[in-house]
This record gives structure tokens, sequence and C-alpha cells, in this order.
């Protein structure tokens, strides 16, 4: 059976259990895109991709709270956010152009050790969009949109 983790919002009253590995866990990317960078308060953002069938709500689920837009997503999907009512966390995203799939965020995971292993980045997508200061991620496959995903 493939390794799971569970992931945790800042203030823990939400938990989820995700794959960490195998056929359920699509990819790991660094994303530079407008959007992630408001979303995150960051200049990009670190997630995964897993299948929604794989990803359980351990607890809390009822501590969440969507926002959805299309307005500002370059790609022109619907992104549904899911976070945590209580501290504001961000805990995975949701795109029409991706169904069945959500997208957790890395910084989540409560194993930080799987954060250098299995839940290291493979891609690294909307890099027109990438702060000058930072020159990518080395090592992987670098992408001017989400098509890498």
């Amino acid at each position: 059976m493939a390794q799971r983790a569970t992931a945790t919002c800042f203030c823990g009253a939400v938990q989820l259990e995700l794959p960490v590995e195998g056929d359920d866990l699509t990819q790991v990317f660094v994303c530079n895109c407008k959007d992630c960078r408001k979303l995150t308060a960051s200049v990009m953002t670190t997630a995964f991709v897993v299948k929604d069938s794989a990803m359980t709500h351990v607890r809390g689920e009822d501590k969440l709270t969507q926002y959805a837009t299309s307005a500002t997503i370059a790609s022109g999907n619907t992104m549904t956010n899911f976070f945590c009512k209580v501290c504001g966390t961000l805990m995975y995203r949701r795109s029409s152009g991706f169904p069945g799939l959500s997208l957790p965020r890395v910084g989540t995971v409560d194993d930080l050790s799987l954060h250098n292993t299995k839940l290291k980045p493979r891609v690294e997508v909307w890099c027109k969009d990438r702060v000058a200061w930072f020159g990518g991620v080395e090592g992987i496959k670098q992408s001017q949109n989400q098509a890498a995903l």
C-alpha cells in the first residue's frame, strides 16, 4: 500500500489524510503564477496533485469554507479554494480544468521530512511570472504555463 500522510491547518481544526506516493499522487510542483502569489502571500507556492478519491477528511471538513473564482486565473479555469474558517489556512484547491483532482499545499503536511523527499517538486510552472531574483528550482522541468501538470 502506498504511503499516506496527514496535513493539518495552522490551528489544527482541519486535518486531511493524503497519498504521498503511488498512482493517487499525480504531481508535485512549484507555481509562480500571480494568483498563487496573492493566495499564499508569498512569491510562489508548492503544492501537489492527488485524486479526490484518495483524500480523506480526518476532521474539520465542516470547518472549511470555499472561495471560487475564474477572474484572476491565468488558465481561465475556475479555481475553488478550501480554507480553514478558524485560522485561514489554505488546505487545497480544485480546478475546473482538472476534474477529480485536488491540489493540497505541501506546507500543510505534518511530516516535514516528506517535504524533502516524496513531496519534493518535480516541475515548476508559470515560470514566466517568476520573480527575477529567483532562478528557479534547479534540476526539475520548467514550464511557462500549467500544461506540465
